[in-house]
């Protein structure tokens, strides 16, 4: 709809414009200050150029009326302009929405570390990076997701050693002396119980054990994972093992000494990431020639580069600030564009159950585990509200306000403005055959302004996934929800002369609520 605006304003106008959209909608659908930009070059004031630009739209053929108003210019559109769009969505309803974009697009979210079940924390990456993934595949753009699993390193022997001594204390009921880092919670103890069961006791017996119970706990914990994303509709196409990628360090390392940025200091090998304005060199072979956790993720984008994808995208918890210079710096000294690589962080996030603070889960340890949260709210609660702030600011929620059957609570109000329409149509007896071919004319401004608005989910899809701000998605559907309830409560529908057209205009509305909300991984409910 607002390329044909946009075309239809080039005709007239032939020059170039800004198109901004009115919060006000009596005012019009969309507005340009294009008169206060030619204001200086001809020497006029911006409401003269307003006033004598809005006669080139005289006999338009998609705007019902084009206004000045202090200088800018209001388009209002008309109703057969709208009616075409709805009749096009609603008999194609499948393709509403969608676009063919030429770019292809590596994303990488989540990748926790294989050592414990998912918490909260996680969550909101994991549900910002789903969301992105099925707007974007939506828009046309060839998309891929990747879970990037840490499964070599420090962190894997510790849940080894962690599950050993547990094992120790725990099976053979022995007295441990535990190191100062380890792995905490019930979940340690369970995995030694069930690693018992499998190998028999003894495996507790023999420090030459650990590595073989790392291993085999990283799995258990990868299945786990899974498991956690699946409950919230997270499905991943590819896991690539960190372990695997060591066997390509010397090729990457051979490029990295090509662009002259390496460097040996104390018998550690470091890169000059200075030079791209991070605050020190950073280490990436150790004294002992093991390479370091920074090795690992240049050997990964390495990898990743030579797929050849358009763009990457990594979507890192905020404690990963520090991280993106040292890592663009390398992609740049392996000879990449790291202009490529787009790196979103998502912040952290403070949970509540009736205004007081969410118990820590003793499975996990310190953490709030993401499945009690899950059980708790639900998953299309948690994916709403870990969508409704910027990806970038810190998000405070209480669980309870999603017990709430009213407007304070939006999955509420969204999906009863959904199962609302259903009910309607029930009601009628009419289907979506029945009205599809209805004209929309003679409509009040409130059902012109409730069709509009319905109408306006490709652009705000657009915008969401170009900004990166997915909060303009759940923003969008609470206020075409408020504006349907409204409508709905102030007009008779049934048994009215305009019936079957507002049947028409709530099909659209209840496409662009289905079709949104499928968008960020719900369901729309057709009865409450």
């Amino acid at each position: 709809m607002k390329k044909s605006v946009i075309h239809a304003i080039e005709e007239r106008l032939n020059c170039d414009f800004i198109l901004e959209k009115p919060k006000d909608l009596s005012l019009g659908h969309y507005a340009t200050p294009i008169a206060f930009n030619l204001a200086k070059k001809l020497k006029k004031s911006p409401t003269i150029i307003a006033d004598e630009l809005c006669k080139k739209f005289e006999n338009s053929t998609i705007f019902k009326k084009v206004t000045s108003l202090k200088g800018y210019i209001n388009f209002n559109l008309n109703e057969e302009f709208l009616n075409k769009h709805a009749s096009l969505a609603i008999m194609n309803q499948k393709n509403f929405a969608k676009s063919n974009k030429n770019q292809t697009i590596l994303l990488e979210y989540v990748s926790a570390n294989p050592t414990g079940p998912l918490h909260i924390g996680h969550a909101r990456g994991a549900i910002l990076g789903d969301s992105l993934y099925r707007i974007g595949k939506h828009l046309g753009y060839k998309i891929s997701t990747e879970y990037y699993v840490n499964d070599a390193g420090n962190q894997i022997a510790m849940l080894g050693l962690s599950i050993f001594l547990a094992g120790q204390q725990h099976v053979l009921k022995v007295d441990v002396k535990w190191p100062e880092e380890f792995y905490r919670g019930e979940y340690i103890i369970d995995l030694a119980i069930t690693a018992s069961k499998e190998f028999g006791s003894s495996i507790f017996e023999d420090k030459k054990n650990i590595e073989k119970l790392s291993i085999w706990a990283k799995d258990k914990m990868l299945e786990l994972i899974k498991s956690n994303l699946a409950d919230i509709g997270i499905k991943f196409e590819k896991f690539v093992s960190e372990k695997s990628l060591y066997s390509k360090w010397d090729e990457s390392f051979k490029k990295l000494k090509k662009s002259n940025k390496t460097f040996t200091n104390d018998g550690k090998t470091w890169i000059r990431s200075t030079d791209f304005s991070d605050e020190k060199d950073r280490v990436i072979i150790r004294e002992d020639g093991r390479p370091t956790y920074l090795a690992g993720d240049i050997i990964y984008h390495n990898n990743k580069y030579q797929r050849k994808y358009d763009h990457y995208i990594n979507i890192w918890g905020a404690d990963h600030h520090g991280y993106i210079l040292r890592v663009k710096a390398a992609i740049n000294f392996l000879g990449y564009d790291e202009k490529k690589l787009e790196v979103i962080l998502a912040q952290m996030v403070t949970l509540l159950k009736g205004k007081e603070p969410y118990k820590m889960s003793k499975r996990a340890g310190s953490f709030i585990l993401m499945s009690d949260v899950v059980r708790d709210a639900g998953s299309d609660a948690l994916r709403f509200v870990f969508l409704s702030k910027k990806n970038d600011t810190h998000l405070d929620f209480d669980v309870d306000m999603f017990k709430q059957e009213d407007s304070s609570n939006p999955i509420f109000y969204i999906n009863y403005a959904h199962a609302r329409i259903n009910q309607v149509f029930k009601k009628s007896g009419k289907t979506l055959e029945d009205i599809k071919d209805i004209k929309l004319k003679n409509l009040n401004d409130d059902a012109v302004n409730l069709l509009y608005t319905a109408l306006l989910l490709p652009e705000v899809l657009e915008d969401a996934f170009k900004l990166r701000q997915l909060q303009k998605l759940t923003e969008y559907l609470k206020n075409l929800s408020s504006n349907f309830h409204k409508f709905y409560n102030e007009n008779r529908v049934i048994g009215e002369q305009d019936e079957d057209k507002f049947l028409k205009i709530f099909a659209m509305v209840g496409l662009s609520l289905r079709t949104g909300l499928n968008l960020i991984g719900i369901k729309a409910k057709n009865k409450m």
